[in-house]
């Protein structure tokens, strides 16, 4: 995605608050890494929680412990972002 393309798109996505993102989120966010501190794709120190499939509003897939990993930034940044990238690819080819 291009950069202004991003812009784009950030200006008319829901804060990260109304996407879910809240004080329940950062406790349960924080209780998670507790028990998974390992990135689940390096074996780095994780920092993040990751949702394994893209929850897209649907709060049952968003709090559902089962769809979350662990990760470190490096691997949120780069990797899960381009698994992400290449599913939306094969969803449009399809």
């Amino acid at each position: 995605m291009t950069r202004a393309r991003k812009r784009r798109h950030d200006l008319n996505r829901p804060s990260a608050r109304e996407r879910g993102y809240t004080t329940d989120w950062d406790k349960a966010r924080k209780e998670y890494l507790a028990f998974h501190p390992v990135c689940a794709m390096c074996g780095n120190a994780a920092t993040l929680v990751d949702h394994i499939t893209p929850h897209k509003g649907d709060k049952t897939l968003f709090w559902d412990w089962r769809n979350w990993q662990a990760l470190c930034v490096h691997c949120h940044c780069s990797r899960k972002q381009g698994q992400e990238a290449n599913m939306q690819l094969r969803r449009k080819n399809i």
